[in-house]
């Protein structure tokens, strides 16, 4: 199998962001965005989808967490996207119900090459340690749309902020451990179009 590693490198006058992953890792993680529950959930997102991931974040948190959290996500789905190549014999598709607790998550990815997002999770006020509940949201959104896939989060139930966060961040990592994974002997781009583009 030909190497899935991808690094990403961002820098803007409000952040710079450093990805490297490779998808067929072991769930190795090193991660640095500064915000200590960010790391807390891209820690568990490579450890439950066995992807080797580094992530070096150094944002303007001065004024709050919101440019380094949209920015690691946009680096993280441009990383996803450039490790799969032309997607030869991946399953593409993904999904998977993640209990934490009390709290239920749904989510389901197909690795199309046309980004579209739905978040099906309740509004709610409040931070889970250094991070701000509704920043959930740009996270994943900025993932899917530079992972150009179709990501689908919803909240089943739950009320505990950390175990919804975790529940969706675990359960988005299984999808996509799933979706990326290699049919054996199978070299076909899973498209009738002949490209996931």
């Amino acid at each position: 199998m030909n190497s899935r590693c991808a690094k990403v490198e961002r820098k803007t006058r409000e952040t710079e962001v450093r990805v490297e992953i490779d998808l067929d890792g072991s769930g190795r993680c090193d991660i640095k965005t500064g915000i200590g529950f960010l790391d807390h959930m891209l820690d568990l997102f490579g450890n439950h989808g066995s992807f080797d991931l580094n992530v070096t974040c150094k944002g303007d948190l001065q004024i709050d967490p919101h440019h380094s959290v949209e920015d690691t996500g946009i680096c993280v789905g441009q990383a996803v996207m450039q490790a799969l190549g032309e997607k030869r014999g991946i399953t593409r598709y993904g999904f998977f119900y993640a209990p934490m607790d009390e709290a239920l998550a749904r989510v389901a990815i197909d690795l199309s090459g046309r980004p579209h997002f739905v978040y099906r999770v309740p509004t709610r006020d409040g931070c889970v340690g250094d991070l701000p509940f509704e920043l959930l949201e740009e996270f994943w959104r900025s993932f899917s749309v530079s992972g150009k896939m179709n990501l689908h989060i919803e909240l089943v139930y739950g009320s505990n902020l950390h175990h919804i966060a975790e529940a969706i961040f675990k359960a988005v990592a299984r999808s996509l451990r799933h979706a990326v994974l290699v049919i054996p002997g199978d070299t076909r781009i899973p498209s009738t179009k002949g490209a996931l583009e």
